[in-house]
């Protein structure tokens, strides 16, 4: 083999390497960055109150709290729509914590109860101290913990 077929093989494998690279680099940021770039990403957005119920049966919850972490005191009132927790922007709780994903959770009604859902998260949704590994109903005054978040469902 000549000198120059060997240059064009190693300049190829190198720029084969470089790509692979960037595109490792670039999905390690869109996961923990969302879509967005850093500097766009609210690192406190307080959720939009979504529209209660008109009026919900004795012993369901009616709003969503965070008492733990850093949106301690957040409050988001129950309908019938469901809630995203995660990083992504357009999360209904958006969480600014490195041991959450993207798209981290959700919670929603069915059949009067409400039920919490894992989305593939890396770090894992807890209810209680039980890692959530299928839909889950979530009872009044159980701790759900994502990441360094904690919320409950009140009454």
């Amino acid at each position: 083999m000549s000198e120059l077929t060997l240059l064009l093989i190693r300049l190829a494998f190198l720029a084969v390497l470089w790509f692979f690279v960037i595109a490792a680099v670039g999905v390690i940021r869109t996961d923990l960055f969302g879509s967005q770039s850093p500097a766009a990403v609210s690192p406190r957005k307080v959720p939009k109150p979504v529209k209660p119920v008109a009026k919900s049966k004795k012993g369901e919850p009616r709003e969503m709290v965070v008492v733990g972490g850093p949106l301690q005191g957040t409050i988001i009132p129950l309908s019938e729509a469901p809630i995203t927790i995660g990083r992504a922007t357009d999360a209904t709780l958006v969480v600014s914590d490195d041991y959450a994903s993207s798209r981290h959770a959700r919670l929603f009604p069915q059949d009067g109860q409400w039920i919490v859902e894992d989305l593939g998260s890396t770090n894992g949704t807890y209810l209680d101290r039980s890692k959530v590994t299928r839909p889950t109903p979530v009872p009044l005054g159980v701790p759900i913990r994502i990441g360094k978040t904690v919320i409950e469902l009140r009454k």
